[in-house]
């Protein structure tokens, strides 16, 4: 529960007076508008901000990265509280709350009308089956994918959800974060061993990791499934964990054949991550 007031991780109700006198004054504008248009704004920013840094902070980190007045932020923050879109945690630091979850249900939904036609392109134009992923807790879970177009080609049912440790859409995201929380993120799943070429050491996974970040694409060699390759990259989105991906049987998956997709998953992943911002 937020307190009011003058309370611990309260605002002096002066202070909110002022602020609201100096929001009442603001000029209007494309965004800003009418105060309830305003405030929409302010609530989904904040909301934005919470989820680019794990879901939980103090109300004085959310106002150094808004840059809005701390009685706004605590006025935002106490609404969203009451509408379960946010709660506050014994430490009187803020987290993003249940009722998120009903936005959550139809973010695949969402991603996938989205990442269809890119995903399309890429069948177009490589011939290959093409998948978007996102990491979601320590799991990758598949959220579209477009089939290839021969006779044998690869299927991963949509809704599927792996293991980092042995997919390239894993790879790739894995090697956006530090050595330290993808070594902590390790050691909270089980490395399981699918094939003979399955990574299941992490340090041997974190060398994996720097060649990847050093090429900028991943690669599965049969790691999850046996005569399976996969090329993958990283959607540059701020705050979802997105990588698209090329896959197909290693025979048809030949060198030449990533090195066509790379510079067309880069492209792919960059218009994708455009459309959705």
């Amino acid at each position: 529960m937020v307190q009011d007031g003058n309370g611990p991780g309260g605002v002096p109700d002066a202070q909110a007076a002022q602020a609201e006198q100096a929001e009442q004054a603001e000029p209007s504008g494309s965004v800003r508008g009418a105060n309830g248009v305003q405030s929409v704004v302010r609530a989904f920013r904040l909301l934005e901000i919470f989820a680019a840094n794990q879901g939980v902070m103090g109300l004085s980190e959310v106002a150094a990265q808004s840059g809005l007045p701390l009685p706004t932020i605590h006025r935002v923050v106490r609404t969203l509280v009451d509408l379960g879109y946010l709660r506050q945690e014994p430490s009187r630091r803020y987290a993003l709350g249940p009722r998120l979850l009903l936005l959550a249900d139809s973010t695949s939904t969402v991603l996938s009308s989205v990442a269809l036609p890119h995903l399309r392109s890429l069948v177009e134009a490589l011939g290959e089956t093409s998948n978007l992923a996102v990491l979601e807790g320590d799991d990758i879970a598949y959220v579209a994918q477009v089939p290839g177009r021969h006779s044998m080609r690869m299927f991963t049912e949509v809704g599927r959800r792996v293991s980092p440790h042995c997919t390239a859409v894993g790879k790739s995201l894995l090697a956006q974060v530090s050595d330290a929380e993808a070594r902590a993120l390790l050691g909270r799943i089980e490395m399981t061993r699918h094939t003979d070429r399955t990574i299941v050491e992490p340090d041997d996974y974190l060398t994996e990791l720097a060649a990847v970040r050093e090429r900028g694409f991943a690669l599965d060699e049969g790691e999850q499934e046996v005569g399976v390759r996969c090329v993958a990259v990283v959607v540059p989105h701020p705050t979802v964990r997105l990588a698209i991906s090329v896959s197909g049987p290693a025979p048809r998956m030949t060198d030449d054949l990533v090195e066509r997709a790379v510079p067309l998953l880069d492209e792919a992943a960059r218009t994708l991550a455009h459309d959705l911002t």
